[in-house]
């Protein structure tokens, strides 16, 4: 599907060896800023700004009818600054949503009774897990609807696996996370372990997301006086009543 935007011409620049350079120190698209560094721990002011006004922007009008000369403008910017930073408009989609998720994914962590759930049982992490969004989705409706937008494009763009490996690795580690519930549950006997690992992280990750997903969107219809977070509490119960050991 081809994109409903405003054709915008890359800017003519310079070129080295063939290639374009890149700004001093930063990157394109994703990559490590510079060796041994996640580009999300060291973004710099331009270019978070760039990402910024792109989400904004992008969940105000929708990802396909938004060129990168709007996105540019939007931000007080000539399109070539936006170009310097990000070669494609798929990279830097990517990476607005890398780094969205990201952001909730660490404050999320600041939640944590305890670092590394010392103390807690299986039961008790995977209930926290299961809370996370109900918080997710009273407290960052925007990222969902983002998200939503997000996987559309993908869709329409037909983007492989190598251009989605920035975002792809960020929920990668959601999953590896998960595997301290099922490593404790293997002691405490508190979470089911008769289901496989990833049945559980699977059914659990789309079911909620899925669901606060709807409400977020307001896909689903809601009388007068229907409470939304009863609704998704009761969701999180039966997870919980179906993978909690007896």
């Amino acid at each position: 599907m081809e994109e409903r935007q405003t054709a915008v011409s890359e800017p003519v620049r310079k070129k080295r060896n063939g290639r374009r350079p890149n700004p001093p120190n930063e990157s394109v698209a994703g990559r490590n800023v510079s060796a041994g560094r996640s580009y999300l721990g060291t973004i710099p002011e331009t270019r978070k700004m760039l990402l910024e006004k792109g989400y904004e922007v992008f969940l105000k009008f929708g990802i396909e009818g938004v060129s990168m000369n709007e996105v540019a403008k939007a931000a007080g910017f000539g399109v070539a600054t936006l170009y310097r930073y990000f070669d494609k408009k798929q990279g830097f989609v990517v990476e607005i949503s890398t780094m969205k998720w990201k952001e909730f994914t660490d404050n999320n962590r600041k939640r944590r009774p305890h670092a590394n759930f010392e103390g807690m049982t299986a039961a008790e992490i995977f209930e926290f897990y299961l809370d996370s969004f109900l918080r997710l989705y009273r407290d960052h409706k925007d990222l969902l609807k983002f998200n939503q937008m997000f996987n559309i494009y993908v869709e329409a763009e037909g983007m492989d696996a190598a251009a989605l490996k920035p975002y792809n690795d960020m929920i990668n580690s959601l999953e590896e996370r998960f595997h301290v519930i099922y490593e404790r549950a293997l002691i405490d006997k508190t979470v089911r372990t008769d289901t496989p690992e990833s049945e559980i992280f699977s059914t659990t990750l789309h079911l909620m997301l899925a669901a606060v997903t709807r409400y977020a969107g307001g896909l689903v219809y809601m009388p007068k006086g229907f409470d939304d977070i009863r609704e998704l509490e009761t969701q999180k119960q039966m997870l919980l009543l179906l993978y909690k050991a007896a």
